[in-house]
């Protein structure tokens, strides 16, 4: 997959993070594209009805950030995301799922399909608007508390429960760390080994769990048991 101008390269330009909202209710559109517009560093380029136009109008439009209602008609945010990350070309939108219910299940198919990350309705816009920045920066959205709430591990041992990945005891320590929300930087004070290990060891944990991002890794480590609700955070 051929990279585009992402928004990390826009941010040391000095230029705007592009935002596509996506929701079907149009008082939700309406305030979340004026409160975002507002927002330093943003610009709302478009609003979709439901996951078929966001699909079209991410591809016409090419944005940073694709925040995306989970509940719509005619493809639901969890299509919509899978269609949209799936695409061959230039590099895709980051995916923020933005919904009204944290325990809804939904999201963690959402994330499962390559979302970035996934925000509250509720929360204060500048919270909203700061999960898009850091998502179109190439971070993720970790909530470890809601993740758990929401995902069901299976009392599995991680060699059994991880049969495609292999990870060796240190890449498991790592995933681990992921799993409480840490970034590579902490990541790496936590374990005493520098940022460029930690680096490595996370690209080898996403390519042996077959995960689009690092938030698809740790709802894969919940789900299959190698983290268990409790044990982190």
């Amino acid at each position: 997959m051929t990279a585009g101008p992402g928004a990390a390269e826009r941010g040391e330009a000095g230029g705007p993070v592009t935002v596509l909202i996506a929701d079907d209710d149009e008082v939700t559109r309406s305030g979340l594209r004026t409160l975002l517009s507002a927002q330093p560093g943003l610009t709302v380029t478009g609003e979709a009805a439901d996951g078929v136009e966001a699909v079209e109008l991410a591809r016409d439009l090419r944005p940073d950030v694709v925040l995306m209602d989970v509940r719509m008609p005619r493809r639901n945010g969890i299509e919509a995301t899978r269609v949209l990350l799936g695409e061959p070309g230039p590099e895709p939108p980051k995916v923020v799922v933005i919904t009204t219910f944290e325990n809804d299940g939904y999201v963690t198919a959402a994330l499962s399909a390559g979302a970035s990350g996934f925000v509250l309705k509720r929360r204060p816009v500048r919270e909203i608007a700061e999960a898009v920045r850091v998502v179109a920066a190439g971070e993720a959205i970790l909530f470890p508390a809601a993740l758990r709430r929401m995902v069901a591990p299976r009392p599995l041992a991680s060699a059994e429960a991880l049969p495609r990945a292999a990870l060796t005891l240190r890449e498991e320590e790592v995933l681990r760390e992921m799993a409480t929300g840490l970034s590579n930087p902490e990541i790496a004070e936590a374990l005493r080994v520098s940022q460029e290990t930690v680096k490595t060891h996370v690209g080898n944990v996403l390519t042996k769990l077959g995960a689009q991002n690092r938030t698809h890794a740790v709802v894969i480590a919940y789900e299959s048991g190698l983290v268990v609700p409790g044990g982190v955070g």
